[in-house]
């Protein structure tokens, strides 16, 4: 399933749910979002399995289950359960804010999840308090110890770096890569939603990874197998791994693979870009299989080479899917 680039289309990611227990400042406003989907405009699990399946057809291996936040939907073990069964599907991952991880973690790998993304900020309360405006970080961390202990790995750790907020602990989540086997991923703050991005908060790639050095030491260079759009470092005695991702720095577009389906059945194929295709207005007007193949492709030739220095979404990423 190529694109008009050339770009091998072989991974889905899907929000499921639009609503999140958490408020982060780079995602929704502080009072959350105001016109959240009512239930019966959320795409069902059924439906959202067919479309897998469909997309199994075209070339789909790795499914993402994204939201908001995934683990406040009922049923998600059992939906996973179901995906996890469907032929063809080589990789299911999760993005999640961890809360409700310790909760879930060992029922979803028996269920046939393979590994989760973390989102993690701060490892400090107060500052994490901030930047989430509610919530524990314990919770977080235990949600994340669990997950390694059950086999969800391996557990990655998505910090978002921002200016002035959180770049005091660059080095701190660094120092806990040599601790702990998980994959700490630094992230370019991302120009997503009207009133989210502040170019003031941006910091570049080079810029994190030269703090880095500076005070801990040298980054190593790490091969990793479909490492997707991170580049991975490992520091001298480490037990874990250090990942950069950088959207904004890196032309890393030439090797997305990607499609998002929103949680109300939009496909998109670009996270910076506002083109979709509504694949639940022809599901539920009794569409074809064929149809429903005819739209996704659709979608693919709808893929931009790379963004733009105007790409800039106007979705908040909560109603994007993580």
């Amino acid at each position: 399933m190529k694109d008009n680039f050339n770009r091998n289309i072989d991974y889905l990611r899907i929000s499921i749910i639009d609503r999140c227990n958490l408020r982060c400042i780079y995602c929704m406003p502080e009072e959350g979002i105001s016109n959240l989907l009512p239930h019966h405009e959320i795409l069902s699990y059924e439906e959202i399995l067919k479309i897998v399946e469909i997309g199994v057809d075209l070339g789909i291996t790795k499914i993402r289950i994204t939201g908001g936040e995934p683990l406040l939907r009922k049923g998600i073990v059992s939906f996973i359960e179901r995906l996890a069964k469907i032929e063809g599907i080589q990789d299911i991952g999760m993005t999640t804010n961890g809360v409700l991880l310790k909760k879930f973690a060992k029922d979803l790998y028996k269920a046939g999840l393979k590994r989760v993304n973390v989102s993690l900020d701060s490892l400090n309360q107060d500052k994490f308090r901030t930047i989430t405006r509610v919530g524990s970080i314990g919770e977080v961390l235990d949600g994340i110890e669990e997950a390694n202990k059950v086999g969800l790995k391996p557990v990655k750790v998505n910090v978002v770096v921002m200016k002035g907020i959180n770049d005091d602990e660059i080095e701190k989540f660094a120092l806990w890569s040599k601790e702990v086997e998980y994959q700490i991923r630094f992230i370019e703050f991302m120009p997503i939603g009207q009133n989210a991005w502040k170019k003031e908060l941006f910091m570049p790639k080079d810029e994190i990874k030269e703090k880095i050095e500076n005070k801990i030491g040298k980054l190593i260079p790490f091969q990793m197998k479909k490492s997707g759009p991170a580049e991975y470092f490992m520091l001298e005695g480490a037990k874990g791994i250090v990942g950069f991702i950088s959207p904004i720095t890196t032309h890393i577009c030439v090797r997305c693979n990607r499609l998002r389906l929103t949680a109300e059945g939009k496909l998109r194929p670009c996270l910076f870009s506002d083109r979709e295709l509504d694949l639940k207005r022809i599901l539920r007007s009794g569409a074809s299989t064929e149809e429903i193949k005819e739209t996704i492709i659709r979608t693919i030739h709808l893929k931009p080479q790379g963004m733009s220095e105007q790409s800039q979404p106007l979705r908040p990423m909560s109603t994007i899917g993580g």
